[in-house]
């Protein structure tokens, strides 16, 4: 695998009345084709934010945004931060595409889906009219829409969620993007629906070999699907590891309690979920010491009482296992049992 997207010190703040909302600080990561990188975490912490930026998709005269975005495409490397808009917008729906989560707001209802497929597409290729349908029509089928030539015609109303979704799919798929964002792209959908969207977006990361950055609260989703994982808590990355070292050996206390927070089939007693308590600071007055300190349990275990003094560091905990807490890898194991 290869290096697709490098992400250096992204922050991210809007400006308000109250004060500057820190939204995303100083993220640091990379991605590379052919994989899954998940990004989870509570509603707030930054997820979705950070994804718009690699995107280009905030309003620049009321977003600050600082580091640095480098996506190594196919016409080359490209640093999206400092790009031109027309820049961007000539990346945007050919090197990198976005699914979002609500598919029925994110297509125009006064429009076929053939029409809005095969527009995406006219947008960086040369064709007729005819041409864009027929590509349309193509990666219907490729998302295993039935009767794609019938219902490329058809009206985003006439489909289903899950179909609606796959529609989204093949839209942001149809000029063979290098990189996916997949943001909760099974949101609203039934169980089953969602295995076969989520089955279906593998499928197409196979077909096109593109780097995938899926944004989810499913931990189960993530067990499944992803390969790295980057858990985000208060702007900040708090941890990040490979998939399964991620749920057998967690090295944060926040990503300990987001898994104990998950019903489990080999429970057969009537065990209770344990809740985090507390809830997540303002992003407007972040503290300068750790940010879940005042939810974490186990602080009490770090001595002199650090966790309330100083912001601790992304740090390397075991191979390419990395975690922002002071508690030692031999008390978190404890903390884990």
């Amino acid at each position: 695998m290869s290096n697709l997207l490098d992400v250096k010190g992204l922050n991210v703040t809007f400006p308000t009345v109250d004060g500057e909302v820190r939204a995303s600080v100083d993220l640091n990561f990379e991605l590379n084709r052919g994989e899954t990188l998940a990004i989870v975490g509570e509603s707030g912490s930054g997820k979705s934010v950070s994804s718009l930026a690699i995107m280009g998709l905030h309003n620049r005269a009321q977003t600050l945004i600082s580091g640095e975005v480098i996506l190594h495409g196919s016409k080359g490397s490209t640093e999206l931060i400092s790009a031109s808009e027309e820049t961007v917008r000539g990346l945007r729906g050919k090197e990198m595409a976005m699914i979002f989560q609500d598919p029925m707001s994110s297509l125009h209802p006064y429009y076929s889906i053939g029409a809005q497929i095969s527009e995406a597409w006219a947008i960086h290729n040369d064709g007729s009219k005819r041409d864009g349908m027929k590509r349309a029509i193509q990666m219907l089928d490729l998302v295993e829409i039935p009767s794609a030539a019938k219902r490329a015609h058809e009206f985003p109303h006439q489909f289903s969620g899950g179909m609606r979704q796959r529609a989204m799919i093949a839209m942001a798929l149809v000029n063979n993007p290098s990189l996916l964002i997949a943001d909760e792209p099974t949101t609203a959908l039934d169980v089953t629906v969602q295995a076969q969207v989520l089955q279906l977006l593998q499928n197409m990361q196979k077909e096109f070999n593109m780097g995938v950055i899926l944004i989810t609260h499913d931990l189960g989703v993530v067990a499944e699907f992803a390969d790295r994982v980057n858990v985000m808590y208060a702007g900040k990355i708090v941890e990040t590891a490979g998939v399964e070292d991620l749920y057998y050996r967690s090295m944060h206390p926040y990503t300990i309690g987001l898994l104990r927070s998950i019903p489990r089939v080999d429970q057969i007693d009537n065990h209770r979920l344990d809740a985090i308590k507390g809830a997540p600071p303002s992003l407007i007055n972040l503290p300068i010491a750790c940010s879940f300190a005042p939810r974490c349990e186990y602080s009490s275990l770090v001595p002199g009482g650090l966790c309330n003094q100083s912001q601790p560091e992304l740090e390397q905990k075991e191979a390419e296992h990395f975690a922002r807490c002071f508690l030692p890898a031999e008390r978190i194991a404890e903390v884990r049992s």
